[in-house]
């Protein structure tokens, strides 16, 4: 049997890593540096449109490819491997998703066409207050006519001064409803929050805020089952970006201690050198392998909980230790601002805690041990 990606998605991977590679450079990222300007490269994105990448999990009947999350998430790990200044995971995963999986044919042929020639931008508020549970939103709906009026706060919500709509979870009476938010609406109110990885994130506030039923995504009946769908894609597709930031740092600092010399020989010819570089490389392709398998079952539509758990446990992890080797092997260089590894020692931070870092998840997974609900004959 074989286990290795088809043709198309290899040419999907190989036609992702062209395009960022080629355009996405040290040089082009500092104009984004210390929040000079908002870290979106709006022609990277016209040119990812055009070259049909902003669809590939999009159904054909909407200009999109049509493949699923396999593909999605090869197309994320290349965006990782170039920390490529684009609102990806919240376009593409957080709501462009759940929108062709959810969404009305209405909601669906108003909003599909435009995510994938990039003509609209979407994204999702998936983050409230530290230490509250992100599958019980503290936002509160009010049934309103044949929609809600919203209130409460949102924290840590990217590119939400430049979308048409924000997918919101709040809790009703009834029970979860997730609705899509214009920002430019009455009661929004946008606060810019400084993000060391310099992306554009905003706190949402919503002071009654009314949404009518062509914005609701999912009512009481399903909103919960849709909010636990949208964080563990999201979650996978954090995972498969930390696999390029994470496999990039590896191979810079590999090509790095191949060249630097001390004592007139490479120090890649260092036992300990070698060692941790070594360790880098299994725990990135530990990290490669829990992240497809948890796109694969997600792909499928299976139950893929545990799955997502252990790979952004993974994540998390493979992140923290490979960003310290990176820094202690390339000494004074890697955290010279010339010199590009602090930007992927930035986001595998970022990425290690975004959406729960691997404590967090961990207590989850051994919960559910404990309950039987996985690994458990």
């Amino acid at each position: 049997m074989d286990f290795g990606f088809s043709e198309a998605q290899s040419e999907v991977r190989q036609l992702s890593r062209q395009i960022l590679s080629e355009q996405v450079t040290p040089e082009r990222l500092a104009a984004f540096d210390e929040f000079a300007k908002p870290r979106f490269d709006r022609e990277l994105w016209s040119q990812l449109a055009a070259a049909g990448l902003l669809g590939v999990a999009v159904d054909e009947a909407y200009g999109g490819m049509g493949f699923g999350f396999i593909e999605l998430a090869l197309f994320l790990e290349e965006v990782g491997r170039t920390i490529a200044p684009l609102p990806a995971i919240p376009h593409l995963v957080s709501a462009a998703l759940p929108l062709q999986r959810f969404g009305t044919d209405q909601q669906k042929d108003a909003l599909l066409p435009g995510v994938v020639d990039g003509s609209l931008l979407l994204s999702a508020a998936l983050m409230e207050g530290p230490g509250e549970n992100p599958l019980v939103p503290a936002t509160r709906a009010v049934s309103s006519g044949d929609g809600f009026s919203l209130s409460g706060v949102k924290r840590c919500v990217p590119f939400a001064s430049d979308c048409h709509r924000i997918l919101v979870a709040a809790s009703a009476e009834e029970g979860i409803v997730i609705v899509m938010v214009d920002p430019a609406a009455s009661g929004v109110t946008l606060t810019d929050m400084k993000y060391s990885t310099y992306e554009p994130q905003y706190e949402l506030l919503l002071q009654d805020v009314s949404i009518g039923a062509e914005d609701v995504l999912a009512g009481p009946e399903r909103g919960a089952e849709l909010l636990q769908w949208i964080r563990e894609r999201t979650t996978a597709a954090v995972c498969a970006h930390q696999l390029g930031v994470t496999d990039q740092a590896m191979r810079m600092t590999a090509s790095y201690t191949a060249e630097r010399k001390q004592f007139g020989v490479p120090v890649a010819t260092f036992q300990a050198v070698g060692h941790r570089a070594a360790n880098c490389f299994i725990d990135v392709e530990c990290l490669r392998l829990n992240t497809y398998q948890a796109a694969s079952l997600l792909a499928a539509e299976a139950d893929a909980g545990n799955e997502v758990l252990i790979a952004k446990i993974w994540a998390g992890d493979v992140g923290h230790r490979v960003s310290y080797a990176s820094q202690h092997l390339h000494g004074g260089t890697g955290i010279d601002r010339d010199y590009p590894l602090w930007r992927y020692c930035l986001w595998a931070r970022h990425n290690e805690v975004m959406l729960g870092g691997s404590a967090p998840q961990l207590a989850v997974l051994g919960r559910r041990i404990a309950a039987g609900e996985a690994y458990c004959r």
